[in-house]
């Protein structure tokens, strides 16, 4: 969430930022400031009462030994007065501190200078563009039909076990999956990335650290009798690693990168976009996280891009990058990079990767901060990336690769899977 220094000193340029994200924060920034006002008056006050009660304390024996009973009669009145009122005064501090917090907790991140006004998915800038589109005869066939063909992906029969957008892999399909997984992960792993395998549920807690709470309620799978959620991404677990954490400064930057199953109730959507392996309940996913100091993020984020066009390269796949508009960012996020590929069946471009930088926003929520040579502690910015998310890549795969002896296996991936075709 934003620092309340933030809003404090330019709440104008907070207010102009987050309308670059289409949110009208005039009110919510004004309540904030006005609750935080009270409570400066009210600490003030209680500040002021506790050093009168302090002398009025040490003078109450020195009257009774003066003789002045009446005048220590008083002073004992008037310490009471004050304790009545101290007591309703520190209630209503933390009240204060509580509605604060839960205002702030509603406040999406600012947008970096670097994000471009928009409101939807039309207004995101093509950065850059790579590889080749493939091409194919009108009678190519989308994915779907490919996994039928082939009986390498089921769909019917994941309806059958559990519902809608849950598949089964089968046979090739299956170790192709696994290769897939094995293969960015052991990218990420030269890249200097350390491995970890997270729980695949989290708490509420962790949910609030990285702000899928109380955002995307919506969208997670909630275990209600432990209050426990399904994870929509390993970014969750891996970087609450590090929530209520004070690191050494010379131990930054942090690297990890994770596999995990994602789970996501995907709420309203529908129609010929979701088809297929387009948007699933569960799918697989490598991710990639990173804890920096604040003047290092920037070229982390970079450097993260970099990793995710490499994957895309080596896979034969057309790509690009875009950088999204302020209408079409996740609610958390200072700037994301979006990495499509080309799907040549359908001939649209599918989602396969957000790379984010989101500051201090996730920090401050998570407590995450490092102690710099001065001693000083200061939040640490955070940054996560799909490297890459499976599903679509699969996809992309199958319709890019298709001939008439069947789908041809990237060289990348077939020491992985066992082989070079799947026929």
């Amino acid at each position: 969430m934003l620092t309340l220094q933030t809003i404090k000193a330019d709440p104008e340029f907070v207010v102009a930022r987050l309308a670059v994200k289409g949110f009208n924060g005039k009110e919510i920034i004004k309540k904030v400031l006005d609750i935080d006002a009270e409570r400066r008056r009210l600490q003030q006050k209680t500040d002021s009462d506790a050093s009168e009660l302090k002398k009025l304390a040490a003078s109450i024996g020195a009257l009774k030994k003066e003789g002045k009973d009446d005048e220590a009669e008083r002073a004992k009145a008037r310490v009471a007065e004050i304790k009545a009122d101290t007591k309703r005064m520190h209630d209503r501090l933390e009240e204060c501190e509580r509605e604060v917090h839960n205002l702030l907790l509603t406040i999406p991140n600012l947008p970096c200078a670097a994000v471009p006004e928009g409101l939807t998915a039309a207004d995101n800038v093509v950065e850059k563009t790579g590889g080749e589109i493939p091409a194919l005869p009108e009678d190519a066939l989308p994915h779907w039909d490919l996994a039928k063909k082939y009986n390498i992906i089921d769909f019917e029969l994941g309806v059958k076990v559990t519902g809608a957008g849950f598949p089964f892999y089968i046979g090739k399909g299956a170790r192709l999956q696994r290769a897939l997984i094995q293969f960015f992960l052991d990218e990420a792993w030269k890249a200097g990335y350390t491995e970890v395998e997270p729980p695949f549920v989290v708490n509420e807690a962790s949910g609030y650290g990285t702000g899928q709470l109380p955002d995307k309620e919506g969208q997670m799978y909630h275990v209600n009798i432990d209050n426990l959620y399904l994870i929509p991404t390993a970014e969750v677990p891996v970087t609450n690693i590090y929530r209520d954490v004070i690191i050494p400064e010379a131990e930054l930057p942090k690297k990890n990168c994770a596999y995990s199953p994602c789970w996501r109730r995907e709420a309203g959507s529908y129609g010929k976009d979701v088809r297929g392996l387009n948007r699933l309940h569960q799918f697989d996913k490598v991710e990639i996280v990173r804890i920096e100091k604040p003047e290092n993020s920037y070229a982390a984020l970079e450097e993260m891009k970099d990793h995710v066009q490499g994957l895309l390269e080596k896979l034969g796949l057309p790509w690009h990058i875009l950088r999204l508009c302020g209408g079409d960012m996740s609610f958390t996020s200072a700037i994301t990079f979006d990495f499509e590929v080309w799907s040549a069946a359908q001939k649209r471009w599918l989602e396969v990767s957000s790379v984010s930088n989101f500051e201090t926003y996730q920090a401050n929520r998570l407590k995450c901060r490092y102690r710099g040579a001065d001693r000083k502690i200061q939040l640490c910015h955070t940054l996560n990336g799909s490297a890459l998310a499976l599903p679509r890549i699969m996809a992309a795969l199958l319709e890019n690769n298709q001939t008439p002896e069947g789908i041809v296996i990237p060289e990348c991936l077939r020491r992985y899977c066992g082989f070079d075709i799947i026929d």
